[in-house]
């Protein structure tokens, strides 16, 4: 009965033929009290070939077909005995993809170009030893370097428990010294070195605070000595950050570092395609190609397919020729891309549904006084504006008041998972390159 039911839901995304291939083989079968899922394979060479070419899709869809707090027990016929019993293998996969679970190897669209980054970043989350450490993905904004890096933490996270990886931007590491243990450097520290994997996006933003870097140094030489691994992000070439202290640029090099390519007009043809399948959006060939060739940026890209989808659903039909040009045009006359505090507060406010006067003055009904607690973060987070200088952008609002804020927020997306996705929301907002005028 699951097998039937799993095999509907992957034909919306895969060809009969192909699961036939792949998914008819296999016997699943599901232990709801336990939550978890066997799957038996008919014999170990086809395991072998299973696990390279369609395990990650097969997980994918198995985590969106059954929701949260499921794992995976893999065995092949001879081990497995009558009927799928027998020996259970050492240990289950987890495939709760606590980095999101679009952010996959299967979902990363790759050419030639790019093969040699996406493949060591493969190994890195895979292997059984520390190799590559520190791993180092370099590449401009647009490219996929968040999307690898949550990948790696996703595949990790596959074997070992999520609360052992790290996964932050620097922001996220400046927030936990600064807010989470109020300047207490050792408590930090500690904090840091209890987790088993360290993966820091943008690491690029550590230019303006010299204190960081040197506290980076000291975190570095603990994940290194104690062969914990470390991956890191960073926009551009590193030997290009002449700004990094020379030592913390000497360990970051004793790894391997892979430059991430621009997406070529194949890659943007196909992941437009994909989006316009998932989110039913009904695009013409001429219109796909016309996005595909006039933007580069995915974010950018992306962007715009949210912007149409929302078109979309708000009209209650397909997108015409006209509309379709009247939202690419609206899209390029945006303002340029600097982020700011007025940015952000239009962001935020337009979220909220309120005008950015209400977030700059001192209501204190529950949505209005959250919402401002909410913008009062992502300055701090985004910009790294100081305490005071957030106060006098917020009508004047003592440094103390931004500070509890902050602190308040950044405590409850811990718990809190809307909180957390809504951040993440206003965060790919504010981020989101813009045309400029």
């Amino acid at each position: 009965m699951l097998k039937e039911k799993l095999r509907q839901f992957f034909l919306a995304t895969c060809p009969e033929q192909e699961l036939k291939r792949w998914f008819d083989p296999l016997s699943i079968r599901l232990l709801d009290e336990e939550k978890r899922v066997n799957v038996v394979f008919p014999h170990s060479f086809f395991s072998q070939w299973f696990a390279s070419s369609n395990q990650d899709r097969f997980e994918e869809g198995l985590h969106r077909f059954l929701g949260n707090g499921f794992t995976v027990q893999y065995k092949h016929g001879p081990e497995a005995g009558p009927n799928g019993h027998g020996p259970a293998a050492p240990k289950a996969t987890n495939i709760d993809f606590p980095f999101g679970p679009q952010f996959t190897f299967e979902n990363f669209l790759v050419n030639k170009k790019n093969y040699f980054p996406v493949a060591s970043a493969r190994e890195v989350s895979k292997q059984r030893e520390i190799v590559f450490n520190p791993f180092v993905i370099c590449g401009q904004g647009g490219c996929g370097k968040t999307h690898l890096l949550k990948a790696v933490g996703n595949e990790i996270s596959k074997k070992q428990a999520s609360r052992q990886i790290f996964f932050g931007s620097v922001e996220d590491v400046e927030s936990i010294y600064e807010t989470r243990f109020a300047n207490d450097p050792f408590k930090a520290r500690d904090y840091l070195y209890s987790f088993d994997f360290l993966l820091v996006d943008d690491f690029q933003r550590i230019r303006r605070n010299g204190t960081l870097q040197q506290e980076m140094i000291l975190i570095f030489n603990h994940f290194y000595d104690n062969k914990k691994q470390m991956v890191f992000s960073c926009a551009d070439k590193l030997a290009s950050y002449d700004f990094l202290d020379p030592t913390l640029k000497s360990r970051l090099e004793w790894g391997l570092i892979v430059n991430l390519k621009q997406p070529d007009l194949d890659i943007r043809l196909h992941f437009i395609q994909g989006q316009c399948k998932n989110k039913k959006i009904a695009l013409s060939k001429e219109q796909i190609l016309s996005l595909a060739q006039r933007f580069q940026d995915f974010r950018y890209l992306q962007g715009i397919l949210i912007k149409i989808f929302a078109f979309k659903e708000l009209l209650k039909r397909d997108i015409d020729e006209r509309d379709f040009e009247h939202i690419l045009n609206n899209t390029e006359d945006r303002g340029a891309g600097t982020l700011s505090t007025e940015l952000i507060l239009s962001i935020t406010a337009n979220y909220y549904k309120m005008r950015v006067d209400d977030l700059m003055g001192n209501s204190r009904k529950q949505n209005i006084a959250l919402a401002r607690q909410v913008s009062m973060f992502l300055c701090r987070q985004l910009l790294g504006a100081s305490f005071p200088a957030l106060g006098r952008v917020f009508g004047g609002k003592d440094h103390s008041t931004v500070l509890y804020s902050v602190r308040k927020i950044d405590e409850l997306q811990k718990d809190d998972k809307d909180m957390k996705r809504v951040l993440q929301e206003l965060k790919d907002l504010c981020l989101l390159p813009r045309g400029n005028d």
